[in-house]
């Protein structure tokens, strides 16, 4: 189960298009900016963060509608999500950024790195998709696991819940499972944060696999999990393999919490990534 965490820093606001936006700068070093997936808060990210603040200046949010970022104001697009992105790494005064997306945040990257290259130092995309369709197509499996979030008691919901982001087999039970996972989420297992359907419908109408090919050059490292039954591993791998020189890992054991499940794991492969990457982008710097 993941660790205790320190208490966060205090969140700071930003108005933008009806929405004020809610995000922590965590850390020194250099900038790395986070973005969570649906019904997630920033806070989903303090596994990593926590760590990895030794070493990088962190910024955590959430996504708008979502969390401390009310009301949602402007519509619920990926479009939107990342201009969001780039507006709190103007707010915090970054001309760059690594930038970290989990599931929705990993589509909300993508656009991040088509509409602004120049401000994207790496791409690290874990447990995503080029196409959001893919992901929110339901199987009869998924319709009916996700179909168990919403009915029954409440443990029931939450168990439904885990079966969903965690994988078969893990020591410990469900709802001990469910119990520490609410606080990085950011709500109780057993409800939705009301956003999240519209956050759904913005994942299904993006599609950025026609561009994926203007990502050459950038250092991206993709992540998937033989046991996710969202961001299935099959359409993972091809998303690592229209991000020409990207790097692809699988996580053998894990699920779609593969950041809660393996936080260690992640955060070394994590720091690898960006330290190497960081290293590039000084190279670049001195030769130009």
């Amino acid at each position: 189960m993941p660790p205790a965490s320190p208490p966060p820093v205090p969140l700071k606001f930003v108005e933008h298009r009806g929405c004020r936006l809610a995000y922590r700068v965590t850390g020194d070093g250099p900038p790395v900016l986070f973005i969570q997936g649906s019904g997630v808060h920033g806070d989903g990210w303090r596994p990593q963060v926590d760590v990895l603040a030794s070493r990088f200046r962190c910024l955590t949010f959430d996504n708008r509608g979502m969390g401390n970022s009310q009301p949602h104001g402007a519509s619920i697009t990926v479009e939107q999500m990342a201009e969001d992105a780039l507006v709190l790494m103007d707010t915090v005064g970054w001309e760059s950024a690594h930038i970290v997306g989990h599931s929705l945040g990993g589509l909300i990257a993508q656009q991040v790195a088509i509409a602004a290259r120049r401000r994207v130092r790496s791409l690290s995309l874990l447990c995503t998709f080029s196409k959001g369709a893919d992901a929110t197509q339901l199987s009869w499996e998924m319709f009916c696991l996700g179909l168990r979030t919403y009915i029954g008691t409440r443990p029931m919901r939450r168990r439904a819940f885990t079966e969903m982001v965690l994988p078969p087999g893990l020591p410990g039970d469900r709802d001990s499972w469910a119990e520490q996972l609410a606080p990085i989420f950011g709500h109780d297992l057993a409800d939705h944060p009301p956003v999240v359907m519209k956050q759904l419908a913005a994942m299904r109408a993006y599609d950025a696999t026609p561009r994926l090919g203007t990502l050459a050059g950038i250092p991206t490292l993709v992540v998937g999990a033989r046991h996710d039954k969202i961001a299935k591993p099959s359409i993972v791998r091809a998303l690592a393999a229209a991000i020409p020189g990207s790097r692809f890992v699988e996580f053998e054991e894990a699920a779609h919490g593969v950041t809660i499940q393996c936080a260690d794991r992640i955060n070394a492969l994590l720091e690898e990534h960006l330290s190497n990457a960081e290293r590039g982008s000084l190279d670049t710097v001195r030769s130009g």
